[in-house]
C-alpha cells in the first residue's frame, strides 16, 4: 500500500473466492505487531476465518514495523492516523471490496479504531475495539490516578524490543538490512517521552477520543475483561456515545475473548460476523435487540494467582447507566465498614473521563450520622513498601500468574475496614468510589484503595482497586501539592466491576499509602490519617429486573480458522517469584515471560521471544525502587539469522528519575549494532518533597 507521502505499508490479506467478480466489504486490523512471523497463528485464525464468511480480511503492518517502510517512533501519532486514512482509502478502492470497510483491534488497534472513527474517513463503516481505551491518560498503561504504573516501563520495553526486529529479506529484498540499521538508529527510546508527560497534558489528549464523543458518527462495539487494564472506558463509551453501540465485558485479560483466559471464553468471532452483517452489508441480525452491556458478574472464587475458569453468570443492561443500578452506601468507623441507609438507595454516580472525572461528581449528600462525636477516632497508616508485591499486573497479558493473590498479605501494612458476615447476597456493577476525610505529613502521597471478597475462612480476594496521586485530586492537568496537616474530602474512584458477594462473606475495605511495583511510590514515605466518620464508600448495588434468567446462554462456543501449522521447539515458561533477602532487606518481585521458541513451517523461519523483569526496592528507602527489564527476540532459517537484546532500568532520587538502555543486534552471531541511553527527568512532585509542618493528626477545619 503506497501512502501519500510514498512510503508503502505491506499487508497479508484473505480475500474470499469470486470477490473479484462480486466485491464484499472489508475488515481490518492496523497494528505494529509483525504480521509475518510474532503474530502470524492469531492473525490466521481471525483473518481466514472473516474471508471464510464473505469478508476481505486485511492485516496491515504499521509504517516502521513488520515489513513496512518507514520508521515507528511513538504511538498514536497524527501520521498513524494519516497513514490510516490511506489505508482505508486503498482497500475501498480494490476491486474486491465493494466500498464499505470496518475496523477491527485489539489494544493498540482498538485504540487507532476508534481514533480513526473519530476522523470519519467515509469508507469507515464500522469498529470492533477490543480491550482500548477512550482517555490515553487515565486509563492506559501509563498512569492511573496519576500515579506511574510500571507498566509504563514494561510496555516501553515490549515496543523496544519490537523495534528492534527487521523486516523478512523475503517480502522486501536486499533492502532488510538497510530497514533494519535505520529503525535501530531511529526508533528512539520511548519510555523517555512517556516519562517527560506526567500531567494530563495536550500530549494524552491527541487521540483520546473522549475529547470529543460526538466526533464518531459510526456504530461502535467494545469489548474487554476484568482481568484486561481497559474495563473502564466500555463503561464510559456507552454512557456518551450516541451512535449504536454494544459493550461485552468478560472474565478475560488482554486477549480477544474467543482466546479469553481466564474462561469461559466465547465465540466472539460470531459476535464479530453478526456485528459486521448488521453494519457492513445492511443485514437485520437481531444484535441490537439485545442488551447493550451484556458483562460476566462474578462469583466468589478464592484467591489465586491465575485462574482457568471463573464462576458467574451473564447479565444484560439495556442502558448505562443502568436504572437497575443504586447506591448501597456505607460509613466508615474504626475497623468496620457500617451500612448507611439513609445514604442509600438514589442513582449510583458514573466517573467521567478527562481532567478531572470526580471533582463535579454529583453524590448523595452524608448522613445525618456523620459527624457525632463518638465516631471522632482518628487513625493513621503509613504502608511499608512491600504493600502490593502480591497485586499482580496493572493490566493481565498472560491471565496467570499475573492476577492478584491474597489479600491478607498485604492488608498487613494497610487500614482495614470490614463489613459484618452478609446476610442476604449483594452483587455490584460500575464503579464504586470512596470520599475520605484525610490529612498527610507530606505533601506528595499517594493513596491506594482495594475493595476485598472476604470468605468465612478469612481468605480475601481483591474484587476492584484504584489509585490516586494526591497532587491530582482536583485535577490532572494542574496538580496542586496538599498542605501537610490540613483536611480535605478526596474522592477515589475503583475500577468498574460485577461481582456478587455471597451470604455470610464480608466486604472489606483497605487502604494504603503504597502500591508498588503496581505504581511508582512517592519519594519518600507519607503517613495519612483518616476521620472514618467523615469518609463514606458509595457501591453501586444492582438489582436484578423481573424476569432475568439465570441459566440463558448468552454467546455461542468459540470458533476460528484452521490453525497456522507450527513446530514448537522450546516450551514457554511463566513465572512471577517474591524474594525476600532479610539479611540486607532487600526485595525483588522477579518477573519471567518466556514465551519459547516455535518454528512456522509455511515459511519456515524459527522465532524465539522472552522477557525478564525485575522489580526491587531495600527496606523503607523510597528511592531505592527500581525496575529492570531484559528483552531477547530471535528470527532465524537457513542462512539468515538476527537476533537483539534489550535492558531498560528505571531508578530515582527524591528529585529525577534515571533511565539507563542498552540495544544490542546481532547477524549470524555477530554483534553489529549496539547503543546506550541515559537520561534524566525531574520528578513532578520534587518540588513537594520535605515540606512537614508535624500536624498530620491536625484534622480541624
Amino acid at each position: 500500500m503506497r501512502l501519500r507521502d510514498g512510503c508503502r505499508l505491506s499487508a497479508r490479506l484473505w480475500i474470499p473466492e469470486g470477490a473479484k467478480e462480486r466485491p464484499v466489504p472489508a475488515v481490518v486490523e492496523y497494528i505494529p505487531y509483525r504480521k509475518r512471523d510474532l503474530k502470524r497463528p492469531r492473525d490466521h485464525a481471525i483473518h481466514a476465518y472473516f474471508a471464510e464468511h464473505g469478508y476481505a480480511s486485511v492485516r496491515v503492518d504499521m509504517r516502521g514495523s513488520g515489513d513496512s517502510e518507514g520508521i515507528l517512533v511513538d504511538e498514536y501519532l497524527l501520521r498513524e492516523q494519516e497513514d490510516g486514512e490511506d489505508v482505508l482509502r486503498w482497500i475501498a478502492s480494490q476491486p474486491w471490496c465493494d466500498g464499505s470497510v470496518g475496523m477491527i483491534g485489539i489494544s493498540w488497534g482498538g485504540f487507532n479504531g476508534l481514533q480513526l472513527a473519530q476522523r470519519r474517513p467515509p469508507e469507515l463503516k464500522a469498529v470492533i475495539a477490543v480491550c482500548a481505551t477512550d482517555d490515553r491518560y487515565a486509563d492506559d498503561v501509563h498512569y492511573k490516578g496519576g500515579c506511574l504504573l510500571s507498566d509504563n516501563l514494561s510496555w516501553a520495553s515490549t515496543m523496544f524490543a519490537f523495534n528492534s526486529l527487521p523486516p523478512d529479506p523475503e517480502v522486501v529484498g536486499e533492502r532488510w538490512r538497510e530497514m533494519w540499521f535505520d529503525r535501530l538508529e531511529r526508533s528512539g527510546l520511548w519510555v523517555e517521552t512517556w516519562m517527560r508527560h506526567p500531567c494530563r497534558d495536550e500530549y494524552w489528549k491527541h487521540g483520546s477520543v473522549c475529547e470529543d464523543y460526538a466526533a464518531i458518527e459510526v456504530p461502535v462495539m467494545m469489548v474487554s475483561g476484568w482481568a484486561d487494564g481497559y474495563s473502564n472506558p466500555v463503561f464510559r463509551l456507552m454512557a456518551n456515545l450516541s451512535v449504536p453501540r454494544l459493550g461485552i465485558i468478560g472474565p478475560w485479560s488482554h486477549v480477544y475473548p474467543h482466546m479469553g483466559s481466564p474462561g469461559p471464553r466465547i465465540g466472539f468471532l460470531q459476535e464479530a460476523l453478526r456485528w459486521w452483517d448488521q453494519w457492513l452489508k445492511g443485514e437485520e441480525t437481531g444484535i441490537m435487540q439485545e442488551p447493550m452491556l451484556r458483562l460476566w458478574m462474578q462469583d466468589h472464587m478464592r484467591p489465586r494467582p491465575e485462574y482457568e475458569h471463573r464462576s458467574g453468570r451473564w447479565v444484560g443492561e439495556d442502558a448505562w447507566p443502568s436504572p437497575n443500578v443504586r447506591i448501597r452506601a456505607f460509613r466508615l468507623e474504626p475497623q468496620r465498614l457500617v451500612a448507611d441507609p439513609d445514604a442509600s438507595g438514589g442513582p449510583a454516580p458514573v466517573p467521567r473521563a478527562g481532567a478531572s472525572p470526580l471533582k463535579d461528581l454529583e453524590l448523595p449528600p452524608r448522613s445525618s450520622r456523620a459527624g457525632d462525636p463518638d465516631e471522632r477516632e482518628l487513625v493513621s497508616v503509613q504502608s511499608p513498601l512491600n504493600v502490593g508485591l502480591f497485586a499482580g499486573k496493572w493490566c493481565s497479558y498472560a491471565a496467570g500468574p499475573d492476577l492478584p493473590y491474597d489479600q491478607r498479605l498485604e492488608d498487613g501494612g494497610s487500614l482495614v475496614f470490614d463489613t459484618e458476615p452478609l446476610e442476604e447476597p449483594l452483587e455490584i456493577l460500575g464503579a464504586p468510589i470512596v470520599e475520605f476525610e484525610l490529612a498527610t505529613n507530606r505533601p506528595a502521597g499517594m493513596i491506594a484503595v482495594r475493595l476485598s471478597d472476604i470468605a468465612p475462612d478469612d481468605k480475601a480476594t481483591r474484587v476492584t482497586y484504584g489509585l490516586l496521586k494526591l497532587a491530582h485530586r482536583e485535577s490532572h492537568e494542574t496538580p496542586e501539592p496538599m498542605l501537610p496537616g490540613r483536611a480535605e474530602v478526596v474522592r477515589v474512584a475503583l475500577d468498574g466491576i460485577a461481582q456478587r458477594f455471597r451470604p455470610g462473606h464480608r466486604i472489606r475495605l483497605a487502604v494504603s499509602t503504597s502500591y508498588w511495583p503496581l505504581a511508582w511510590p512517592p519519594p519518600e514515605p507519607v503517613t495519612l490519617t483518616l476521620r472514618p466518620s467523615g469518609c463514606r464508600l458509595l457501591l453501586p448495588e444492582r438489582e436484578a429486573p423481573a424476569g432475568e434468567r439465570v441459566d440463558a446462554p448468552a454467546f455461542e462456543e468459540p470458533e476460528a480458522a484452521n490453525p497456522t501449522p507450527m513446530t514448537v521447539l522450546e516450551a514457554p515458561h511463566h513465572d512471577w517469584r517474591v524474594i525476600h533477602e532479610l539479611a540486607n532487606e532487600r526485595s525483588t518481585l522477579h518477573v519471567l515471560a518466556r514465551e519459547g521458541t516455535w518454528r512456522l513451517d509455511e515459511i519456515d523461519l524459527e522465532v524465539r521471544k522472552e522477557t525478564e523483569e525485575w522489580y526491587r526496592f531495600q527496606g523503607d528507602r523510597f528511592t531505592s525502587v527500581s525496575g529492570e527489564i531484559r528483552t531477547r527476540r530471535g528470527l532465524r532459517r537457513e542462512g539468515w539469522s538476527v537476533e537483539t537484546l534489550t535492558r531498560t532500568v528505571l531508578s530515582c532520587t527524591e528529585d529525577a528519575f534515571h533511565i539507563h538502555a542498552t540495544l544490542d543486534a546481532y547477524e549470524g552471531g555477530r554483534r553489529v549494532f549496539s547503543r546506550i541511553w541515559d537520561p534524566e527527568i525531574p520528578r513532578e512532585d520534587a518540588r513537594m518533597v520535605g515540606r512537614d509542618d508535624g500536624s498530620a493528626g491536625d484534622l480541624s477545619r
